[in-house]
Parts: C-alpha cells; structure tokens; sequence
C-alpha cells in the first residue's frame, strides 16, 4: 500500500504546483511534469510534455 500512498502524495504535489487534472498521469509523468515546473516551465506546458 506504500505505492499507493506515494501516488497519492505525487499527484497532491502535482495539484499543489498548478498541474490540474493529474488523475490519469502515470507516476513516472508526475514526476517528469514535476521536475519540468521546478524548472520554471509553465504548467500547463509541463503536463502536456510529460504525457507525451
């Protein structure tokens, strides 16, 4: 359930910085969409390229 958990705190982080409708990201695009706003991209654009 560790797993779940820190999907669940990636995609409140993500919530948190701007990224909206996160739901049906991946762990590893979270984490990419992340990393992308911590170095300043916009959000929206941040979550558009991870998904690819």
């Amino acid at each position: 359930m560790g797993d779940r958990n820190q999907l669940h705190e990636l995609r409140q982080q993500a919530h948190n910085a701007g990224i909206e409708g996160n739901s049906k990201m991946s762990e590893k695009q979270l984490r990419d969409a992340l990393r992308r706003v911590g170095k300043g991209e916009r959000p929206e654009m941040a979550k558009q390229e991870a998904r690819r």
